[in-house]
């Protein structure tokens, strides 16, 4: 699989999954742009990495959950980089793990803003150069929890279903222009956020020692859900979208 030629914006992409995915697509060829919210060292090494791949990188710094910070990213990415023929709209926080009744009235809105009104700003402000490509490809990093549904955890879901719907939306209404959209629902992954999610819920200090119960002996990587995005982004998934594809090992 070759994205020679292309451009990817990668929300999020300074650590974790984000970051696993903009070295995923560098390695195939495309450039990459990532965004980053407050670690600017993290997203420093993943532009030093990305170069070191050959690969033309930049990040800009700015929260999803702002309109005026997605439009100056946007804006940003096609003064330096020319265009975004692939966005993959990963960046994403974790619920603070409370019931229903007792959920900050602040946290909904946080995650929603996050989520799938942040998905919704860049996707509305690269459509109008995606449009332009031979090919575009949006892809909706989703979650497990749209399956299972689990409890103490209302606002993520939410967020994560509204960001399906999403997806389902744009990817009628944007076939006519040769641009697919696609979802990509990882389960448990051990990043950052991963660990604290079973440090948090579950008591477990070292995510690793979930390996031996974990669908084929091990908690899911990074790269693993890079890879399916690397999938549906390349020619070989020339005739996907509107697709939902669960990285979670079977589990759900």
């Amino acid at each position: 699989m070759s994205l020679a030629g292309r451009t990817a914006l990668v929300t999020g992409g300074g650590r974790g999954i984000g970051k696993a995915i903009a070295l995923a697509l560098a390695e195939l060829g495309a450039d990459v742009a990532v965004t980053f919210r407050r670690d600017d060292d993290s997203a420093a090494e993943t532009i030093a990495e990305t170069e070191k791949l050959g690969r033309v990188a930049r990040a800009y710094g700015g929260s999803v959950g702002d309109y005026d910070d997605c439009v100056r990213v946007v804006e940003g990415v096609l003064r330096d980089m020319g265009k975004v023929d692939i966005l993959v709209n990963n960046a994403g926080v974790a619920s603070r793990g409370e019931t229903v009744s007792e959920t900050d009235p602040a946290e909904p809105d946080r995650l929603w803003k996050t989520h799938a009104y942040g998905a919704w700003a860049m996707s509305k402000l690269v459509l109008p150069s995606m449009r332009q490509q031979p090919r575009g490809d949006i892809v909706m990093i989703s979650s497990a929890a749209t399956v299972h549904w689990g409890a103490n955890s209302a606002p993520y879901n939410m967020a994560k279903a509204a960001l399906e719907a999403l997806a389902w939306t744009l990817a009628k209404e944007e076939r006519r222009h040769g641009i697919r959209v696609n979802v990509v629902a990882p389960g448990l992954v051990d990043t950052e956020m991963g660990r604290r999610l079973v440090k948090g819920a579950m008591g477990v200090d070292d995510i690793r020692t979930m390996d031996a119960r974990a669908p084929f002996g091990h908690v899911c990587t990074p790269e693993e859900v890079a890879g399916v995005v690397c999938f549906v982004v390349s020619a070989a998934a020339s005739y996907v979208t509107g697709q939902r594809i669960g990285v979670d090992g079977g589990a759900f």
